[in-house]
């Protein structure tokens, strides 16, 4: 009897110790969720998922929105009871539309790496959206051509001493005086004027006046909800804009009154085969400099300088900076996996496995500090662009985000080609574009 009362109490035991760990081997591992918004690195992501599980025990679940179709499947997504731990917003705007599910990131190590933190969208002393893949433009310039002007005697010695609108001003016309000592048809390539081609002026150049005007509107932390929340613009920085403008039509390749013909293709063949020493363009432009056939220009003397307009302070400018991809992590999931896409995030811009797939597979112009030179894009444009960020200047937003429309960006250029053709003055520019700004937002 006592045996079998032994037994018993000995079977009771296990069964009730069975049961309190029936769960222990199905315990969910901690598994973030990151929806991601370009299709066509969604293998990359997938991959990268893979390589992360399998160094840290933690899963990440990669859903891919198709094309066009991001802010929906958002919306769709954060309602289920398996939300997406980390997203992507749009900048400033695509705050405007999440902030609700935004954790504040400023104590993060990812923010704390990143080089230009201007570049961050914030509200109050909050930060928001971390970029991760940025791009550049200002005036590209053949370093080659630039100091066979030094040694022949110019204005300046150097190109460090040009570092606002009445200095590129002096040496410019200097150079155009001297170009056929210096082997070039003009300073400038050829201002694009032909239909479509005028991007880089009704654009990225009319970027700087417009941020520098609604810069000064302090009732908004961004320079673009400054815009979007703009019915008017008062252009009043207008004769900053023309100062440069005039400064490419008027030492230029082309004469004023051919630049209708001239397309962007035409501008960065005319840079590439040296008949010219700088040209306005982005980071990409270096795949057009590049095959062009007979290209002259070798890759170390390619180069970055800002955009100068004379504008107060503008020594201190940097080139013009942007993106519209920016991380944002949801406030909405547990405080656990907040703190687990917090560290994946950081592992991908830190570790070398991570940054090998940032620079290799995703193909990324990356903002933070954590890589080395080895580890950056190989391209000269790209790697001024991150030079550039890492000097003690202010990276110019991407304010043209504010725009309203491409029908006002298309007045402004049939403006500008007005005036180029000498058919109008400045002020038809400037009355064409305050008009066109308030009748578009009109129009949304």
């Amino acid at each position: 009897m006592w045996r079998a009362k032994k037994a018993v109490a000995l079977i009771v035991t296990l069964l009730m110790t069975a049961s309190l760990c029936s769960g222990c081997g199905s315990k969910k591992a901690t598994e973030i969720y990151f929806l991601n918004f370009k299709p066509e690195i969604a293998q990359v992501y997938e991959d990268i998922a893979k390589d992360y599980e399998a160094e840290t025990g933690v899963k990440v679940k990669v859903v891919t929105a198709a094309s066009g179709t991001y802010e929906e499947t958002l919306r769709s997504e954060v309602s289920k009871s398996d939300p997406p731990t980390i997203f992507q917003i749009n900048g400033p705007v695509g705050y405007q539309n999440w902030k609700d599910y935004c954790v504040d990131l400023k104590d993060t190590d990812l923010y704390a790496h990143l080089t230009d933190k201007s570049l961050a969208v914030t509200e109050g002393d909050g930060v928001y959206g971390v970029p991760y893949a940025v791009e550049g433009y200002g005036i590209i310039y053949n370093q080659a051509i630039m100091n066979k002007y030094f040694e022949m005697g110019g204005v300046v010695s150097s190109m460090d001493e040009i570092k606002n609108f009445a200095t590129l001003k002096s040496v410019v016309e200097d150079m155009q005086s001297k170009k056929a000592d210096l082997g070039i048809d003009g300073v400038f390539a050829s201002t694009s004027m032909a239909s479509g081609e005028q991007w880089r002026w009704q654009t990225h150049l009319a970027n700087l006046p417009l941020y520098y005007e609604f810069k000064d509107n302090t009732a908004y932390d961004s320079t673009v909800l400054a815009g979007l929340a703009a019915n008017e613009i008062n252009f009043s920085y207008s004769d900053n804009f023309r100062n440069v403008f005039d400064l490419y039509i008027n030492n230029s390749c082309t004469d004023k009154g051919m630049l209708s013909g001239k397309s962007v293709a035409d501008s960065m063949a005319e840079f590439a085969l040296g008949k010219c020493a700088m040209v306005q363009n982005g980071n990409w432009a270096w795949a057009q400099i590049n095959e062009v056939s007979g290209n002259v220009v070798s890759e170390d003397n390619i180069k970055f300088m800002p955009i100068y307009t004379g504008v107060a302070g503008e020594e201190s400018q940097g080139l013009c900076v942007g993106t519209e991809n920016y991380f944002a992590i949801n406030s909405k999931v547990s405080e656990e996996l907040q703190k687990a896409s917090e560290d994946f995030l950081y592992w991908l811009f830190s570790s070398e496995k991570g940054k090998d797939y940032v620079v290799n597979q995703l193909g990324f112009i990356s903002p933070f500090d954590t890589f080395t030179d080895k580890e950056k894009p190989s391209d000269p444009l790209s790697k001024e662009v991150l030079a550039w960020m890492e000097k003690d200047t202010t990276s110019v937003v991407w304010t043209f985000a504010a725009f309203p429309s491409e029908e006002f960006k298309n007045q402004f250029g049939d403006a500008l080609l007005e005036y180029t053709q000498g058919n109008q003055d400045w002020d038809y520019v400037v009355s064409t574009v305050k008009d066109a700004w308030k009748s578009e937002k009109a129009n949304q």
